[in-house]
This record gives structure tokens, sequence and C-alpha cells, in this order.
């Protein structure tokens, strides 16, 4: 708890707050004024392997992989841009890596920032000199990064060989490319489907000026391979007269106008370009046609400039990142914020067109369109509702309502409440319901602008029912129900074989536990007392595999025996990527049940002092997220406050490995924003935060309600980070928590720092 003071101090503090309040807000319109935010932002970080402390626990290759890219778009864009030193579209090959040596062109991508998934309807455009190349071998040149620039708003480059400047930019489906000629050559522009199933179709107009074409989408996981039901249409625009076109395929070129379903299939145009000549290219996407994709690019670009349209886009992610506002000496911390908060708004996707057309979800190429708002996809939900999610919730709450009512929409198309929904379509990829876990979560929060009863409905029938045995196999459902159901927990001898990640049964029972505890928050809400009860005794599922002789989760068989060995710290077959300890931290929803279970808050506080002890503490991996902060659920916070701290420090940095693995669609960097301000949701369906010390001297959090947030901390010293007391509005906070109303309601926080911890009375 944090310590209380004298009646007189109090008041002396209170006074003073109410002072210094106005001059803060002074300030802050003055900084806010003259501050370019977008500067900040470092597009690379993430780009290459992590160089963090926490990379020595990665046991699997591709979780050392950030997996981020230099994007270029909009805010949630249907399409990023982005550098191409990657090629094909594979699963957990991103489309850049900062450490190659070779660059392949420029891809409109779809890829999830941070995964390890796939990149689907994409195309390439290539441009080069001299002859006429096709292959992805002689078209491929050396590049250095003292020649790249890379912004939210904007990339460039100088290709060496070719000696072409490109230039990009980019809005929310369309693109342009700006190349540029240091000398006076011909000059080529190839533009390629990237389907490694060697699908798709291109054509190319010389007489009129256009390229148009499609790269059909499959789906991996439960349905890998199928056909996704949509595809990544594309269409073309360049002004100046081609001087000869064709297509080809494997590095063979021909001059016919058209081409499909062949290897590395493409098209070409050939200009003859003068030294500081310039070439535009307008490209438009879309999910649902090519006359779509055309529509998208009139109205988003049509004949505006280059620099026209990245003025416009970078006006938007300075509105976007200026929701928060950093003062603070530090130079390297708000590049590491302002990056962070840039890889936390890349997604979910933006899926509909400007006339709100998107493709019908898991369904054979039917279009549908939507009647309010936006439709969005690609919700890496197993990681994002923990904190990137419940970050939109507190800063765009409308956008956060267009995410709840894509989730029901999906659920109505397809029949059941997608689990973890991308490229359209139902996966079983990761384990969890947490598309309930996030619907709850808003719907606390008052976001609500959607159909709830079919929400509730869509939510119950994963919670309650298995589906038959064809839709099982194509996604729908929670992964192992009728164990959960029959036992209360999935015993080991249920090995899930249906799904990606098969067994994990300790992982899915915790976190089936939770996302039965987030139904029951509805279902008490709407009076559903049958379900509340049922929901709330099985939200202490946990319970049954925590095993009380070791102290620690563990897998269980159906006559209750318990699997052996016992290995705690290391990654077991009923664990998700995680060890036991790791996982055994994981009840967010009932942390005095966990205490009790574990003999007490000391208990509680010697096992989290242990997991930091033997290093295995991952924070490249989301399910220990939120175990610093569960010291203040002991008579230690103080060790909340020094972990976070730390976790800060070490694992975020501003090079291009300064992201500890996977950033997850942005839960990574997520947690960055959170736990810097000063607050995290280990509970997001609670609506109540955990407090740390903020990172920051000042910030200010602009809600769309037009009220304002300033934090602000006063240190004893330059090296306080010790939490003294914490002033709210006047009034001193008693708890190491605040709640979402707290926040939005706005005003001004003031936290006390110290060097020293503020050590509990006996």
């Amino acid at each position: 708890m944090i310590e209380k003071h004298n009646k007189h101090n109090n008041k002396y503090c209170i006074i003073f707050s109410l002072v210094i309040s106005q001059v803060i807000l002074l300030s802050y319109f003055s900084y806010g004024q003259q501050q370019s935010l977008v500067k900040y932002v470092q597009p690379f970080s993430g780009t290459s392997a992590s160089t963090t402390m926490a990379s020595q626990h990665i046991e699997d290759k591709t979780e050392r992989l950030a997996n981020t890219i230099p994007a270029v778009a909009s805010p949630f864009a249907m399409t990023q841009w982005t550098p191409q030193t990657q090629l094909s579209e594979t699963k957990c090959l991103a489309p850049y890596y900062y450490n190659n040596k070779k660059i392949y062109g420029f891809r409109a991508t779809h890829w999830i920032s941070g995964s390890c998934t796939q990149d689907y309807g994409s195309f390439t455009i290539t441009p080069i000199s001299g002859q006429l190349k096709t292959s992805w071998n002689e078209v491929a040149d050396d590049y250095n990064h003292e020649n790249e620039v890379a912004s939210p708003d904007y990339y460039s480059i100088t290709l060496p060989k070719h000696q072409l400047k490109t230039e990009i930019t980019a809005t929310l489906r369309s693109g342009i490319i700006r190349i540029t000629a240091l000398k006076s050559d011909s000059v080529y522009i190839l533009i390629s489907p990237n389907s490694d199933q060697n699908k798709g179709f291109i054509k190319i107009d010389q007489e009129k000026g256009e390229i148009s074409g499609y790269n059909p989408v499959h789906r991996i996981y439960q349905g890998w391979g199928q056909p996704a039901g949509f595809s990544g249409y594309f269409f073309i625009q360049i002004k100046k007269a081609f001087t000869i076109s064709g297509t080809y395929t494997e590095g063979t070129h021909s001059n016919q106008p058209s081409i499909s379903n062949k290897k590395d299939l493409g098209v070409f145009a050939g200009f003859k370009l003068q030294k500081g000549e310039e070439l535009i290219i307008r490209s438009g996407t879309s999910f649902t046609s090519i006359a779509a994709a055309r529509a998208n690019l009139e109205k988003e670009i049509n004949s505006d400039g280059f620099d026209a349209v990245r003025t416009n886009t970078k006006a938007y992610w300075e509105k976007s990142l200026a929701q928060i506002k950093i003062n603070d000496d530090s130079e390297k911390k708000k590049k590491i914020f302002y990056t962070a908060l840039y890889h936390a708004q890349q997604h979910p996707r933006l899926f509909n067109d400007v006339d709100g057309s998107y493709p019908r979800f898991a369904g054979n190429y039917q279009n549908e369109k939507i009647s309010k708002g936006n439709y969005y996809d690609d919700f890496s939900m197993w990681d994002i509702y923990r904190a990137q999610l419940p970050l939109v919730e507190l800063l765009q709450p409308k956008m956060a309502n267009s995410f709840v009512n894509s989730l029901i929409l999906k659920g109505s198309q397809g029949g059941w409440l997608p689990i973890f929904p991308c490229w359209n379509s139902y996966t079983a990829a990761m384990i969890g319901d947490h598309s309930t876990a996030f619907i709850a979560s808003a719907y606390q929060k008052g976001i609500r602008d959607y159909d709830v009863n079919e929400a509730y409905r869509l939510m119950r029938q994963n919670a309650f029912e298995m589906p038959d045995s064809a839709d099982y196999l194509n996604g729908k459902g929670r992964r192992g129900i009728n164990s959960y159901l029959k036992y209360g927990y999935i015993p080991m001898e249920d090995s899930i074989p249906n799904a990606f990640h098969k067994k994990e049964q300790v992982s899915r029972t915790l976190e089936y536990a939770y996302d039965d505890y987030a139904l029951s928050t509805i279902a008490k809400d709407l009076g559903k007392q049958n379900d509340y009860n049922t929901l709330s005794k099985r939200a202490l599922n946990y319970k049954n595999i925590f095993d009380q002789e070791v102290g620690m989760v563990r897998g269980k068989y159906s006559n209750g025996n318990w699997y052996k060995p016992y290995l705690p710290d290391h990654r077991e077959p009923y664990i998700t990527e995680g060890t036991p300890r790791q996982y055994t931290f994981y009840v967010p929803h009932d942390l005095p049940g966990l205490i009790s279970l574990m003999g007490g808050k000391k208990k509680l506080e010697n096992e989290l002092d242990s997991i930091f002890a033997k290093k295995e503490y991952w924070h490249g991996n989301e399910p220990g997220h939120q175990i610093p902060f569960l010291y203040n659920n002991t008579s230690s916070p103080w060790k909340t406050q020094q972990q976070v701290a730390r976790i800060l420090d070490e694992e975020y940095d501003e090079g291009a490995g300064g992201l500890s693995g996977n950033d997850d669609a942005g839960q990574m960097s997520a947690w960055y924003v959170f736990a810097s301000l000063g607050f995290y949701p280990i509970d997001p369906v609670s609506g109540i935060y955990q407090i740390t010390s903020p990172s920051f001297n000042q910030t200010t959090i602009s809600f769309n309600t037009g009220k304002k947030l300033n934090i602000k901390t006063v240190k004893s010293s330059k090296n306080a980070i010790y939490i003294s007391k914490i002033i709210l509005n006047g009034k001193i906070l008693l708890k190491n928590e605040i709640t979402h109303q707290q926040l939005i309601s706005g005003g001004l926080l003031t936290f006390y720092l110290q060097e020293k911890p503020l050590l509990s009375k006996k």
C-alpha cells in the first residue's frame, strides 16, 4: 500500500497540486504547439534479431525476431508499404529484415506486424535500369542503410546499381511511389503478385498506362493451403507513356499483355528517363475487386501529388501520436515510446473499401457492405487482448467499437465467433477464446454501440457448445471444449490434435477460466443469472490444475493423477510457449484465489522473487506480461516499480534489435506504452490498472471526449523510481491501482518518487 501522510501534510500537498496543475496545463499547451512527434518514430526498430536480455531465454529461433517492418501507411491501414529484402509470403518470414544484404523492390503488404504468420494478397513493384531483366537474382540490388530514410509516412532509398532514388508514401488503401533517375537510362518497372502457390493474375494496358491484377489468398493453420475466399486486388496507374511492355514468368519475358497462374509471374513497363526525371506510380488496393481498388485509389489519392499525399499522411500520424504527449529530457526514451505507439497502431487491419464493401468472413468470394463504421480483420487475439486492444479502448473507443462490431459480423456470417481471425478466416492458431475477453473488456468500459444480444449469443455458444466435426476441423469453437466441460480442466489424454498448437492443456485451462470470467461479467449485467452462476464457477477452474504440493500449475490426467516428472523451469507439452513456473501466475481475474492456493501474500512475493532471480521471466512472450505487476498484491509493491523500471530500460531500445521477441501485432509495444505511463491492465475486463512509476517527467493524454489527463512526476533525485505517494485531482490514492473511469475523467495525476523503496510497516 502507498504510505499515508498526516492531515497537515495532506492539506499542503492538495493545495500545491491544484496550483501547479494550471501551470502544467499552460506549459503543455506551449510544448504541444511546437513538437513534431513523427520524427521520434524509428520504423527499423524490431527489424533484426533481438539484442535484449530476454533473448537468452528464447528456444525457438523464430521468437528471437521481432518481425516488424518499416511500414508506410496511415494507422490501422488496409495495406502497408515496405522495402522488400525477403522473397515469398511464407509463414514467419517478414518482407523486410535489417541485416539482409539485397533489396528486391517495394511491397504492398498485408504482413501482420511483429508476427510469425504469413503475408497474403501482396504484390511487389521493382524499379531497375539498363537492360530488361526479370529474374529476382538479376534485379536484386545491394544496398546500405546510409541511403535509407524511414518514417510512418515516408520511405526512401537510392538503389546503387540502378541509380534510382525511390520514395514511398501511402494512405489507408493506396500508395504512391516516386522514382527519380540519377542518370539518363532505360528504366523498367516490374510488378509481381507474390503468390507462393504460383497463382494469380496480372495484365498491363500500355495505351492507358494501367496495370491490374490479384493475388489469391490461402489459409494457414486450420484449412492450411485452402482458398481463403478472397484475393488481394490492385490497380496501378503510370501517367508517363511506356516505350515497351509485356509479361514474364521465371525470368522469361514476352509481349503478351496478361498472364495468370505461373511461377514468378509479373508484368513490365519500359521508359526512357533523363537524369533528374521523375516517374510517379499510383497504386490502389482492395480485398473485393480490381474495380474497388481503382475506386479506392481515386478517392484517396486521385491526382494528388506525392508531396501532398505525404503531408496528409504525416498529419494523420501527428494527430494520432499526439494523443499522448511526452515532456522529458531523454530523446532516447521519446524515440522508444513513439515507436511503440506507432507499432501499436498497425492492426487490426482495415478491410473494407471506401464504399463499405468487404469480403464476407470465411466466405467464398462473396462480398458484403458495412452500413456503419468500418470492418477490420487480422486480430492476433491471444496477444493483443492483453494491452494493445485496451490501449485502443482507452485512446480511440470508437475504433474499438468497430473492432467489436467486426468480430460480431464475423461470427454471424461464419456461424461461430472466431477466436484468432486472420486473413478473414477461422484459424484456431493460438489458445484461449480471447475474442470473448476483448468484447467483455470493451463492454465493461461502456463501448456498446453494436448488437449486444448477438455478441452474447456468439460468446455463449463458444463457451457452452461443441461445433460439429466439419466446423471444428475448420477452426470453429474452443479447442478441447468437451474435455474442459466434463472435467473442469483439459486432461493430458486430450492431445488437442485439431489445432496448430497441440496439447498445451494446462495453459488452455487457465485461459478458458479467464474467458469464462470475462463472459460472466456480461451475463451478470444482462440478467442471465444461470449463465452467470455457471461461468463464475468455471472461472475457478484454474484451481483444478494447481498442484499445492509443488505450489504451481501442472499437467493432470483424467483420473486426477499429476503428470511426471515435474520440471517447473522447462518447456513442457502442457504449457504454451513457456514453463509451468511462468504460467502459474496467469490468474489475472482472481489473484486473491491464487494467493490463497500459494499460501499467502508472502509466498506469492517469494515466488515472484524466484522467477526474477532465476532469470526465468521472459518478457519476449505474452503470458508473462502481467507478472511484474503482481507485486502490487504483496506487501512489497515497490518491487513492481523496480522490475518494471528495469524491464523498460533493459528490454527496449532504439536499435533494430530493440524488441524482445515477436512484437505480435503491437502487444509488446503496447506493454511499453502502458508501463512507461505508470499503469497496466493485467485484467482488462475489470477496468482496473495496476500502478507503477511513470518513466517521464510529464505526460498529457488527450481523450476523445475532449478531457485530458496530465501525469506529472516529482522526483526527490534524478535516480528516484520508487513511489512515496500519488495524488489524483487533489486526493491521495490509497491503493496501487487506478480505474479506467478515473483515467478518462482527466485532471492531474502526480507521482512523488524517491530513491529508496517505501517499505511496508509490519
